[in-house]
């Protein structure tokens, strides 16, 4: 990589004329980047429609009144007409660049051609809206306009945005938006880094998406891929055409399968291994994302600005609901193992196009937010952080990015989401929660707590047992086994660590094949069953008394006990007080593609139960000596010395 980046080529003051509207005349069509000149730093493109035509053309400008043609770069108005890009991918996080920069300024630049009014809108944390900037265009002939704002009322909240409008007699077109702030003395530029595994058709496509925009992405030093499957992304159809498009840009990359955690820190160990990276970032990007290539754009120059060295994430969009916000900004609570919970006011399966059922406002991240961490979907690291903390623990999956970042804060670095910087990843709430990975997500929420809070164990064994509860209950035989191997590995300590997960996933996929309700069936076709006699049987509202339904369906358990012997359940109504009422529950699963048959297994559950009992002993009197184990090995698991072992180079 190299150590020193330019937003563009210099410009030449003065060239074409300028009317007395102040809209300078270009002699030439050259494109907007090469006028701006090398002391500005590109912030963000303004785009007035998405990557894909699944995505709403009003996450990036809307049309408020009349009729408006909207392209990727470019919108044209007809007479009577108003856009805004008051919207998700339109607006400028102001409140982010306030609080976490020095810039004191933006500047807008865009091209025009025809006559109308162009003004700059900002918001307040309440959602205010208010003009701070505008100017009419008149009669222009692809001629540059320029608007400045002031970042200086934004500190707990509220964005800028462009406005455009004409009126009855006028007709207007804009392209090449673009927002720049005083470029720093140094650019550092960004590598991405895909980690993918079999998923080689989603990886080409966000190859292409990044390769058909190159040229807008300047900054952007090296693309790795880090291929850990069999089923290879340089098979594909289209890999040599994209590969020739990144050129020496393109870094790809074979390796052992060490799960999401070995594939990203991948990117970290090559950009780190030389000499010349003192300053750069590296960007973590998922293989089966939905790409929004100014993501790169905005992650970079934001880095660039902060006033010292931060994590920095980008949001993430559901895929299947290209309209909604995952969550604003989120954290883990590390004592109750719980991850991806939003912070206080964060915008949280968010309708973007929708209002506030509360306010009655648009859906608008207006307050200004602070991440615990940032899902690896989208997220950028400085070398920096890698320099001072090391590098991620070998947690093959899940925990890896949240450790990272409580692991980076306690050395002063934060992580910072930053919003209108996303990409669209699977709806979370479309994967079941009872798949082998959730053995990974126990282990390894464990081992953060363990490194990254006092660990308190009482408070550990509760939440372990309500867990494990539910899932006998429900019947989830398998998904309890995992639970308890989870927790048998955890005090097993840092050693289990030693091949990075690659062994734990094979045996964790070996224990749950032994139980028939972790597999899933066509619901036309299941196992001793007939369709015919399936009917789907809805659940009572959640119990207001808890705890006594839940000592009752544990004594129906016990005894054997049935209100209903066979039925249908929808997967948002598999609650455990209503799965405990069956014998034989027919359970659709999360992801709407077959279903999962739990039948009701006395001796199992006793022999579960029994495991748990003795399980939960030993936590008690071995959680503080594992603790402090796990503390000790940190250096060396996340150490350089390791991963080059672990990627057997």
């Amino acid at each position: 990589m190299s150590g020193k980046a330019t937003t563009g080529a210099s410009a030449t003051a003065g060239t074409g004329s300028v009317g007395g509207n102040g809209v300078a005349k270009p002699e030439t069509t050259t494109s907007l980047v090469e006028r701006i000149a090398s002391d500005r730093l590109l912030a963000q493109r303004g785009l007035f429609a998405g990557p894909s035509d699944v995505v709403s053309s009003d996450l990036y400008a809307e049309v408020t009144q009349g009729i408006a043609h909207r392209e990727r770069g470019s919108v044209e108005l007809e007479p009577s007409t108003a856009v805004s890009m008051n919207t998700y991918f339109g607006r400028f996080p102001a409140s982010y660049w306030q609080r976490w920069t020095r810039v004191s300024e933006v500047t807008v630049q865009l091209l025009v051609s025809g006559s109308g009014r162009v003004s700059i809108g900002a918001s307040d944390m309440q959602g205010g809206n208010r003009t701070v900037a505008a100017e009419r265009v008149h009669a222009a002939e692809l001629g540059s306009v320029t608007l400045t704002a002031k970042i200086d009322r934004f500190l707990d909240g509220g964005a800028l945005w462009l406005d455009l409008e004409t009126q009855v007699d006028e007709r207007l077109s804009v392209q090449a938006v673009r927002w720049t702030v005083d470029a720093p003395e140094q650019v550092r530029p960004t590598a991405v880094t895909i980690c993918t595994c079999n998923r080689a058709d989603d990886c080409m496509a966000t190859l292409r998406t990044l390769a058909s925009e190159m040229a807008a992405l300047e900054t952007l030093d090296t693309v790795y891929v880090v291929d850990q499957g069999n089923d290879t992304v340089d098979s594909r159809d289209g890999f040599n055409e994209a590969a020739a498009a990144l050129g020496a840009k393109l870094r790809y990359l074979k390796q052992p399968n060490l799960g999401g955690a070995g594939g990203f820190t991948r990117g970290l160990y090559e950009v780190a291994g030389q000499s010349h990276t003192e300053h750069a970032n590296v960007l973590f990007m998922d293989d089966d994302v939905l790409l929004e290539p100014d993501l790169v754009i905005r992650l970079t120059a934001f880095s660039n600005k902060v006033t010292e060295p931060a994590i920095i994430g980008g949001q993430m969009l559901n895929l299947l609901h290209p309209n909604q916000l995952h969550v604003g900004a989120e954290y883990a609570d590390l004592n109750a193992l719980q991850p991806g919970k939003p912070v206080e006011h964060s915008l949280e399966t968010a309708d973007l196009l929708g209002v506030d059922e509360e306010t009655g406002l648009p859906n608008r991240q207006e307050r200004r937010l602070d991440a615990g961490y940032n899902g690896w979907w989208s997220c950028l690291i400085p070398y920096e952080v890698v320099k001072a903390v090391g590098y991620p623990m070998p947690f093959f999956f899940q925990w890896d990015d949240s450790e990272y970042s409580y692991r980076a804060r306690a050395y002063g670095f934060p992580t910072i989401t930053l919003p209108g910087a996303g990409v669209w990843h699977m709806d979370f709430w479309w994967k079941d929660w009872d798949e082998w990975h959730r053995y990974f997500n126990l282990r390894n929420s464990m081992i953060t707590a363990a490194l990254h809070s006092p660990l308190n164990v009482t408070v550990l064994i509760r939440t372990l047992l309500a867990q494990l509860v539910r899932y006998l209950l429900g019947m989830q035989y398998g998904l309890a086994a995992t639970l308890l191997k989870a927790v048998e590995d955890f005090l097993a300590g840092p050693e289990f660590l030693h091949d990075g997960g690659a062994a734990a996933m094979q045996d964790i996929r070996r224990i749950r094949a032994e139980y028939p309700e972790t597999k899933r069936h066509p619901a036309t076709d299941m196992p001793g069953i007939r369709s015919s006699d399936v009917a789907i049987i809805n659940t009572a509202p959640r119990p207001s008394m808890q705890r006594a339904v839940l000592l009752k369906r544990v004594l129906y358990r016990l005894l054997g006990k049935h209100v209903h012997d066979l039925g249908a359940i929808p997967a948002d109504e598999a609650h455990w007080w209503h799965v405990s009422l069956f014998n034989t529950a027919v359970v659709t699963d999360a992801n709407q593609e077959g279903v999962r048959i739990r039948r009701y297994d006395k001796q199992e559950m006793f022999r579960l139960a029994k495991r748990a009992a003795e399980l939960m002993n030993r936590v008690r009197k071995e959680a503080p000596a594992v603790q402090q184990r796990y503390r000790q090995a940190l250096p060396q698991l996340t150490s350089r010395e390791n991963w080059t072992r672990l990627y057997e180079l």
